[in-house]
């Protein structure tokens, strides 16, 4: 609560302005997170025909081996992706930190994905990188395969989806973090001797490891989330039958706690990630960035 500050030995007084202004964020919080949650708690604490509360659909999920190797498969579909989206993603960024020819273009060029949605990116790897896409076309016309290769409706088209649609904004996060790291560290460094690897790995990298830490929580939230992705290029069946798709094919046959409480452990599990990453983040950066980049 807002409060002004007062004289010695007196209790601060409350500004009542600056509660009145906020308050109306607070409902929208309350409208939008507070009351769908509790809802969703509680529905997620019953049982189909509505009597509870109770933990049953909690602890058939832990207790279902398939939930289980459905937790796995979702783990391994989203951190892989998230991990090399970074890793193409940081050098990259630091390249066009240091200016290159047709910065513009090719700044537009990368981000370009990000305007096409989940639906018309699927499409697109049916045409691309489907059996008789361009793709197997072009290596069959160099002679480099005698078959197809199986890159959709599998895992690794899971993978290529994810990583179409989430290297923009990976991308774009680490190049307006790395802007704001001065250029000054770079010229002392240089000035002492190291090349422009030894800058990047022992001064740009480490400064920007809380940037890249974020985008790795942002991008593994909405990894952690695919469904149509999975579902239109992926085997949803089997190799990439995710949380969500679980949560779906409960709400389908209208056992709408399982569903609920599915969805709810997801939440739970992003937020324990996200936790974890952020603690680390801590952890590593702090004082090794004091002053070395606007706003560490």
């Amino acid at each position: 609560m807002a409060a002004l500050p007062s004289k010695a030995g007196k209790r601060p007084r409350i500004a009542w302005s600056a509660v009145l202004l906020s308050l109306p964020a607070l409902l929208v919080v309350l409208a939008l997170f507070v009351y769908p949650f509790i809802f969703g708690l509680n529905l997620s604490l019953q049982n189909v025909d509505g009597t509870g509360p109770t933990l049953v659909n909690y602890s058939s999920f832990f207790s279902d081996p398939s939930q289980i190797d459905t937790l796995r498969i979702t783990f391994w579909v989203s951190l892989p992706v998230t991990i090399f989206t970074l890793v193409v993603c940081t050098p990259l960024a630091y390249l066009m930190r240091q200016g290159i020819k047709f910065e513009r273009l090719i700044t537009i060029l990368l981000i370009l994905p990000m305007t096409l949605g989940t639906v018309m990116v699927a499409q697109a790897m049916e045409r691309y990188f489907g059996p008789v896409g361009w793709f197997n076309q072009f290596l069959t016309w160099l002679h480099l395969i005698s078959s197809p290769l199986v890159l959709t409706h599998n895992w690794l088209g899971v993978e290529i989806g994810l990583f179409i649609l989430g290297f923009p904004f990976v991308f774009l996060l680490l190049v307006g973090y790395m802007s704001a790291i001065s250029p000054d560290l770079e010229r002392a460094s240089r000035m002492l001797g190291a090349n422009s690897w030894q800058t990047f790995w022992r001064v740009v990298f480490p400064l920007s490891l809380p940037g890249i830490l974020v985008a790795f929580c942002l991008n593994f939230v909405a990894n952690f989330g695919v469904f149509p992705t999975a579902e239109l290029v992926g085997d949803p069946s089997g190799t990439t039958h995710v949380l969500s798709i679980a949560a779906y094919d409960a709400f389908s046959n209208n056992n709408w706690p399982q569903a609920t409480a599915i969805a709810l452990i997801m939440g739970a599990l992003e937020l324990l990630v996200i936790v974890l990453i952020l603690w680390l983040r801590g952890r590593i950066v702090r004082g090794s960035v004091s002053g070395g980049v606007k706003g560490a």
